[in-house]
């Protein structure tokens, strides 16, 4: 029978120990990949705003100190990016198809791949 009060359904990870509402998993998957994408873009962004400030003020030493800054900021951003993007592949190939491991319970919250509960 439909609980009207539950609308969300129950997702399970580690095989049917662990029972979490399935909008927990969805919103740190979100969260996680939100973060992927803003955190790289507000770093280039942040780096961009310091070179124009150096490029304004014209001092030479300025621009070349805030060039290379922005170089090291570009590449945090790479990296901050595929850091995540291989952390989330790597766990969802670990998961694999054996159901009854930590590392599926962290796949559920890192990549929003869980298991419905049957009732």
């Amino acid at each position: 029978m439909l609980n009207l009060i539950q609308v969300l359904e129950n997702v399970s990870c580690s095989g049917a120990s662990v029972i979490v509402d399935q909008s927990l998993p969805a919103t740190v998957s979100a969260i996680i990949n939100i973060l992927k994408i803003a955190i790289p873009i507000l770093v280039i962004i942040f780096g961009l705003i310091d070179l124009g400030k150096a490029v304004m003020s014209a001092k030479e030493d300025d621009i070349k100190k805030n060039q290379g800054l922005l170089i090291k900021r570009v590449i945090v951003a790479v990296l901050v990016f595929f850091v995540v993007a291989v952390v989330q592949f790597v766990v969802g190939v670990v998961s694999g198809d054996d159901k009854e491991n930590v590392i599926d319970c962290i796949d559920c919250f890192v990549n929003n791949n869980c298991d419905p509960v049957q009732p």
